[in-house]
């Protein structure tokens, strides 16, 4: 079939149509997306400039809160655009790129949680041989190799939105361009790209979930063989951000394509759509940062230096 998509331009019907709020949710959206940036950016530079927090754990830190700013920069800025003109037009390339990129960060996301589920399994059940496990090697190698997985791993969709045509008028019900909304109005046949779908989110995500939550099983069964009820907080405390990042992200990521009646309640869908890829990325600075002794110690060692 010959490929029109670029003749077509799709409609966003946004968080609401109420001309009333649009400059009240552009700024409080605005404000979120500042917050955002800068408690991710001030963890990377801590981490970066901390000595005590040069370490792997902190690596993968740092890069999450890369994602979270790429990620919620994939989003909000085309959001607050549409608040502004209250035309929430946009092109297929634009959507089908929108789509790429979530698409993108979102699995890095995923598959970096896997990475830290197992450098917290290393640390508690394999403690003596940890700094030759998690090798500073080691873990640019495990970061580079997913984000060159999650580079492909999109690729595969969007040939495939290339070969579709898009003919209905409907809008996304969404305020960003997600995958299973377009594949809605194209008038294309979709067997190949819902098959594909649900074949890859299968076996990666599948996978990838394995690997996130199979580890702590190991981690619990070697933290309740502890002695100590002090080794055993220190270990529960060393967990418990990344499983509450874990599940926050999870969470609403399921809920949000797997619920019941996930394609008729779009209300449900949108504020779900708002929380994995907007409040996330605002709230794991805070996670990280209010549960982690080390890392609030550092903030304290930084403002006081600002100050003198």
């Amino acid at each position: 079939m010959e490929n029109q998509t670029t003749s077509y331009t799709l409609v966003l019907s946004g968080l609401s149509d109420l001309p009333s709020l649009q400059l009240p949710l552009f700024l409080v959206f605005l404000l979120v997306y500042l917050m955002t940036l800068t408690g991710n950016l001030l963890i990377v530079l801590l981490i970066c400039t901390d000595s005590h927090l040069q370490t792997p754990m902190y690596f993968f830190l740092g890069t999450l809160a890369c994602l979270d700013m790429g990620f919620t920069s994939v989003t909000i800025p085309r959001m607050l655009f549409d608040f502004h003109t209250q035309k929430r037009l946009i092109s297929i390339q634009a959507c089908i790129t929108q789509i790429y990129f979530i698409l993108l960060f979102a699995a890095s996301e995923l598959s970096l949680l896997a990475v830290m589920s197992y450098d917290r399994y290393v640390a508690i059940c394999r403690p003596l041989h940890y700094t030759q496990i998690m090798h500073w090697k080691t873990c640019v190698l495990l970061v580079l190799g997913l984000l060159i997985f999650s580079m492909l791993y999109p690729l595969v969709h969007v040939l495939l939105l290339l070969k579709l045509t898009f003919c209905r008028l409907n809008p996304l019900q969404s305020f960003f361009c997600d995958l299973p909304q377009l594949l809605l109005v194209s008038c294309s046949d979709t067997f190949i790209n819902v098959f594909l779908s649900l074949f890859l989110a299968i076996l990666f995500g599948g996978g990838i979930f394995a690997l996130t939550f199979c580890p702590y099983i190991i981690i619990l069964n070697t933290i309740m063989k502890m002695q100590s009820k002090a080794m055993r907080s220190k270990a529960f405390s060393t967990c418990s951000s990344h499983l509450a990042a874990v599940f926050i992200f999870y969470g609403t990521l399921f809920f949000s394509y797997f619920h019941p009646n996930a394609k008729t309640n779009s209300a449900v869908d949108k504020v779900v759509s708002v929380f994995y890829t907007i409040l996330t990325p605002l709230v794991n600075p805070l996670i990280y940062s209010l549960r982690n002794k080390i890392m609030k110690i550092s903030l304290k060692r930084a403002v006081c230096m600002i100050q003198y």
